[in-house]
């Protein structure tokens, strides 16, 4: 019971000093609204008639009331796509975020905990992966295994691997060394309960924030697979793609690439004040 008391109270002295940054609270409602639109864009927008379909007589119109963000060189409707693409672009981040953190956390939690040959192995591995930049390994990957959005995921899921393998590392080896962990050791705790109740609890807080920036990160990645042709395949709505498919146009119609480069600018930027506040408000000592 007190042990519950304690948590609540942590978490609602964290919210304050979250409160207190307004550019955090900022970029949540933002993500938040973002995270709306993408769950209800089914409903917004009709995808066979709206996002997909080509209507050549409505060709590079500009931005009316009929068609708030204009149309594109298909005819489609700018604004249903864009609003279509936040589900793909959305899903691509955190999905990639949610499956690199689990592989490259338990790599990382792992080699840190049980250390000697075997950590000392598997960051070799990680290191191998490290020595190549994000970006040009997920070109790779995608090249080798063709565009499409589930090649894009695995590609970026892998790319963001050694990173999270790295990250939980460092957060491990210092806990793990702790007089209450080895005391649940000498009690007979199970290696998996401990790490799983003492250890990884204590990491949350820089995961949590690495997390939400990474998705930043993953979004602008896939969009310039897509970007270069190796992403998310047309006539699909994803944000890099439309960019792609418009960059013919943009001197005379450039309301073709402004959009999707708007929404993609607003979801970074407010991830990254998202995870800003995040950093803060776990760190107290950073409350000012």
């Amino acid at each position: 019971m007190e042990e519950t008391y304690q948590s609540n109270s942590e978490l609602s002295e964290i919210w304050r000093r979250f409160r207190k940054n307004k550019f955090a609270m900022v970029g949540l409602v933002i993500l938040m609204v973002l995270a709306l639109i993408a769950i209800v864009s089914p409903f917004l927008v009709n995808y066979e008639k709206q996002v997909i379909a080509q209507n050549l007589s409505n060709r590079l119109k500009s931005p009316s009331l009929a068609h708030p963000f204009g149309t594109d060189n298909f005819g489609r409707d700018i604004m249903a796509r864009v609003i279509y693409g936040s589900r793909i672009s959305l899903a691509i981040g955190f999905l990639a975020v949610g499956v690199s953190l689990l592989i490259g956390g338990t790599i990382g939690t792992i080699s840190a905990y049980f250390g000697g040959s075997l950590d000392n192995g598997l960051m070799r591995v990680m290191d191998v992966f490290l020595a190549v930049p994000s970006t040009l390994l997920a070109i790779a990957i995608v090249a080798a295994l063709g565009p499409g959005i589930v090649n894009v995921l695995i590609a970026m899921t892998i790319s963001f691997v050694p990173a999270y393998a790295r990250l939980l590392r460092s957060l491990v080896l210092p806990i793990k060394n702790m007089e209450y962990i080895e005391a649940a050791r000498v009690t007979g705790v199970s290696v998996v309960r401990t790490i799983v109740l003492h250890i990884l609890p204590n990491t949350m807080g820089p995961i949590l924030v690495q997390s939400t920036l990474a998705v930043g990160r993953i979004i602008i990645s896939a969009a310039g697979l897509s970007f270069l042709g190796l992403g998310i395949i047309p006539p699909a709505p994803e944000w890099g793609a439309m960019l792609s498919e418009g960059k013919e146009f943009m001197r005379n119609f450039p309301y073709i690439v402004i959009f999707p480069g708007v929404a993609i600018i607003i979801t970074v930027l407010a991830l990254n004040l998202l995870g800003d506040g995040l950093n803060d408000a776990l760190d107290p000592r950073l409350n000012n």
